[in-house]
């Protein structure tokens, strides 16, 4: 069995090829039960932990054959942390066996391959619903995920600038500071809502427990991609921005019920399940039309699927 590092993962990605491999696996599909979920109780001080275990293989039956395809799991640890400690709060490994005999054929750094999966995922999303000219991007949220997204809008739009907003400006100034050299430029903003007004792509990776976005700064022909707050009682956007898009998820299965950005609408009424256009399968697979028309603002809203997990470690595992 293989052990693929995160710097094995890094030497051997493009977001142009990982693209590909995941819109074929979004038009193929897979067999992906729901996730399940271990509450690690810990001592007074520390919140409360859990265990996640994420399963998804490709649909051998469908298929007639075992001779090709994986089976895939992804354990993941979320273990929040008090302000005396500054681990990462969440880590994880991946585990892909093969089809065939279920012999484990390698173990993945989780969080490299997290990254590459949630930052493809929305690029692939914008390939259909962001305007083709969209040339200035705004990245609300400069941890470590960012740079990915960033590297990822651009890597299917015509980026020309990119700013940068951060509630701690002085993160934001060292993701600027990352990303030079770059083709497109890069600097930090500490005016928001000008900045989103000013943009044709906003891409949000934020842990907000409260709406960051305003609606009434959304232009029209803006995409709004919303990458992070992905639990019942986080939110990054408000009432007004979730009214006015066109919405799409990346998966039916779990998005609506898991994320308070849809979740807190659906519940007071503001969104109804039938205001959901389509999820990222039925975009992949020519079922439904992404954006309709230049002026419309489109909004897309991830919290991970176990079909991009599989599709991403397959990918890795053949190029390492």
């Amino acid at each position: 069995m293989r052990i693929i590092t995160a710097q094995d993962i890094e030497g051997v990605m493009s977001f142009r090829d990982l693209l590909e491999t995941l819109r074929r696996a979004f038009r193929v599909g897979v067999v992906a039960p729901s996730p399940h979920t271990q509450r690690i109780a810990r001592p007074t001080g520390l919140d409360d932990g859990s265990l996640t275990i994420s399963s998804a293989w490709h649909d051998f039956a469908a298929q007639d054959t075992v001779e090709r395809g994986f089976i895939g799991t992804r354990l993941e640890s979320c273990l929040p942390t008090s302000l005396e400690h500054d681990a990462p709060a969440v880590a994880g490994v991946y585990l892909l066996q093969s089809g065939k005999t279920g012999t484990p054929l390698a173990l993945l750094d989780g969080k490299a391959l997290v990254n590459w999966r949630t930052a493809a995922t929305s690029a692939l999303a914008s390939s259909y619903l962001s305007r083709e000219d969209s040339s200035r991007l705004l990245m609300v949220g400069a941890g470590n995920l960012a740079p990915y997204l960033i590297d990822a809008h651009a890597s299917v739009r015509p980026i020309k600038e990119v700013l940068v907003w951060n509630r701690s400006p002085a993160a934001a100034q060292q993701l600027v500071e990352h990303m030079q050299g770059q083709p497109f430029k890069v600097s930090a903003t500490t005016d928001l809502g000008g900045a989103v007004r000013g943009a044709d792509i906003v891409c949000c990776a934020t842990s907000a427990n409260t709406p960051i976005i305003q609606g009434e700064w959304l232009q029209e022909g803006t995409h709004l991609d919303l990458v992070g707050s992905m639990h019942a009682d986080q939110r990054e956007c408000d009432d007004t921005a979730i009214s006015q898009a066109r919405l799409f998820l990346d998966s039916y299965d779990n998005t609506p019920t898991t994320a308070g950005d849809l979740k807190e609408p659906l519940a007071d009424g503001v969104l109804n399940l039938q205001d959901i256009a389509s999820d990222l399968a039925e975009l992949c697979q020519g079922d439904r039309a992404g954006r309709r028309f230049y002026e419309q603002i489109t909004l897309f809203k991830s919290t991970g699927t176990a079909l991009a997990d599989l599709a991403v470690a397959g990918h890795v595992y053949l190029r390492v």
